[in-house]
């Protein structure tokens, strides 16, 4: 016991697990942890403010702020009003019409976006008042919309992937192509399950009104569908870098915005750059705080240890891939993504390079598992934006997301046990190697 006792890497995980029970913000637990920790055993506390700005200090992590940015554009302009629009006239009133339209907006969302809880927001409030006047159960609609809208960080362009790229020293360019065909395989089991539920509820689209309505909400939505061609083409195309393609996305957005749809105005653009800021520091201080942990953790063997614990459990790299899927499912009900990113990582690398695992396929992998841990109570942010939109708890929000739940972590399954899905795109693109 005494041998715990003077142990730093004990101190230094229960001062971060004891305050994050007790609800004190992750970046607060994170960051005082590690200042604890650092100043107690003397580990040079002079380096806290170097590791502080250097976690930040990255050309690849100047994408964040900009496709934020570019997302909060898109909302703002309209752009998702007008592809729910063109959605719908597409599935008019079949089974589950509205629910698999979610889904569907959802997932070309996420090439916008790059993040969960903004897709909630940009879509909820569209949505859920549309599927609830549609006929379909309200805390059932609120649901779908939070648990697709998890697709936004493994559809590229990923806020996640460009963590994981930095953390990783991994192309970001081949993540996220290496995000398409699981964050369809995603889609198709959550459409699955919508599907089923829709059947046995009796619940439908709104019937289409005719070709030419269709007609005008593709041409209405034309310029929006452009976005992830112009993001992706470009990066995949080699014209620009991904920071270079968030920055066109911006322009991009409010080129839109502005000229085309005429929905920016000053006082939008306030708007757009207010929150844009906050969500940007935000990110930028979990990053910060995160990387200090990392760092002090690696100093006091806190990340040795627990890797050789996993190690230590099994040698069979199937048992093992199981356990740290369990894990960090179980870390997204409490951590947010990019927490659980610079937390993890330095655990988890000796773990990749001992069973040679593909740290592509493992980012998507990863990414998926952090992806539903945003819809996974308690800590679920997705559902939270969700219930703050329907005017709903959390309490009813939690069954109907249960079986949706359930399909993403079946669709993980599916992901985990076959990396070509994950590889093969980018190894096409000549972004990776064979897969």
């Amino acid at each position: 016991m005494d041998k715990l006792l003077a142990d730093p890497a004990f101190w230094m995980l229960l001062l971060f697990l004891a305050p994050l029970l007790l609800r004190v913000p992750v970046a607060v637990s994170l960051g005082g942890a590690a200042l604890a920790v650092c100043v107690h055993w003397n580990l040079g506390y002079q380096m806290v403010s170097y590791n502080f700005f250097a976690g930040i200090a990255k050309f690849p992590l100047l994408a964040i702020p900009f496709f934020i940015l570019a997302g909060v554009i898109m909302e703002k302009a309209g752009i998702a009003e007008r592809i729910i629009d063109l959605i719908d006239e597409l599935v008019g009133s079949a089974t589950g019409g509205l629910a698999l339209a979610t889904v569907g907006v959802a997932t070309f969302w996420g090439a916008v976006s790059g993040s969960g809880p903004a897709t909630v927001a940009a879509l909820g409030l569209i949505l859920i008042p549309g599927m609830a006047a549609a006929g379909y159960d309200k805390p059932f609609a609120t649901a779908v919309v939070s648990v697709a809208s998890g697709l936004a960080i493994v559809i590229p362009p990923s806020i996640a992937f460009i963590v994981y790229g930095d953390i990783m020293q991994q192309s970001v360019g081949a993540l996220f192509a290496a995000g398409v065909l699981p964050g369809i395989v995603v889609a198709l089991f959550l459409m699955g399950a919508v599907y089923l539920i829709s059947r046995r509820r009796n619940y439908r689209g709104k019937p289409r009104t005719s070709t030419a309505a269709l007609w005008r909400a593709f041409v209405r939505s034309l310029w929006g569908l452009f976005t992830p061609v112009i993001i992706l083409g470009g990066i995949y195309g080699g014209i620009f870098t991904p920071t270079e393609a968030a920055s066109v996305a911006v322009f991009y957005g409010l080129f839109v915005g502005v000229f085309i749809y005429r929905t920016i105005t000053f006082r939008t653009l306030y708007e757009i750059l207010s929150a844009t800021v906050l969500s940007t520091a935000v990110v930028m201080l979990v990053v910060t705080c995160a990387g200090l942990f990392s760092w002090v953790g690696s100093a006091v063997g806190l990340i040795d240890k627990a890797a050789n614990l996993l190690l230590g459990v099994s040698s069979s790299p199937l048992v093992v891939l199981l356990m740290i899927n369990l894990i960090l499912l179980f870390a997204g009900m409490l951590l947010d993504a990019i927490s659980i990113f610079y937390v993890f990582l330095p655990i988890l690398m000796p773990i990749i390079a001992h069973f040679g695992w593909d740290p592509v396929w493992f980012g998507v992998v990863m990414t998926i598992n952090l992806a539903i841990g945003q819809v996974t109570p308690p800590v679920a942010v997705n559902l939270y934006v969700g219930a703050n939109i329907s005017g709903l708890t959390m309490e009813e929000l939690t069954p109907p997301a249960l079986p949706l739940i359930a399909a993403s972590a079946l669709a993980l399954a599916v992901v985990s046990l076959i990396p070509s899905l994950s590889t093969w795109l980018p190894s096409v693109l000549g972004l990776h190697g064979s897969p």
